[in-house]
């Protein structure tokens, strides 16, 4: 069988291939460390720190279609956490007056409190993860990703 030419994006085909599955491990390895300290210290999810922190930067609340478009995942996913959220009194939600079939959550004042103390855990753990990148690393590797994601989603 005759080899054909390799062109320069074939010659570094496997060293991408190879960088995206370390990306990708490394990614599961740090949401897996964070899921059990979520566990542990809070006995709570990382979906539900991701509710609160995505509720925590629109004060005035969120429709629940905004709120599963902001994080990515379907409406059914949002409802079951927002409901234990609304148990635990960290979340309301009220019926949108101009769309009684629509609804609006927001955080409370204890949803806020708790946010707070959670996000301040969650930012050292990242830190202690991430600790071995100094400042050129971290700027470097945060450039080259923003670069990635400039030629993956084209606006």
């Amino acid at each position: 069988m005759e080899k054909l030419p390799v062109n320069v994006d074939e010659k570094h085909s496997k060293s991408r291939l190879r960088l995206w599955l370390k990306i990708l491990g490394v990614s599961q390895y740090i949401q897996s460390d964070l899921r059990q300290k979520f566990r542990v210290e809070f006995n709570s999810t990382l979906p539900r720190f991701d509710v609160l922190a995505t509720l925590a930067r629109y004060e005035e609340g969120m429709k629940m279609s905004e709120l599963s478009t902001a994080l990515r995942v379907s409406g059914g996913n949002v409802t079951g956490i927002i409901d234990r959220l609304i148990d635990d009194e960290f979340v309301e939600r009220t019926v949108m007056p101009n769309d009684r079939r629509a609804s609006c959550v927001s955080l409370t004042a204890l949803g806020r409190k708790e946010f707070e103390v959670q996000a301040k855990a969650h930012e050292a753990w990242v830190n202690e993860l991430l600790i071995s990148l100094d400042d050129d690393s971290l700027h470097i590797l945060s450039h080259q990703l923003d670069a990635i994601i400039h030629h993956v989603v084209k606006d």
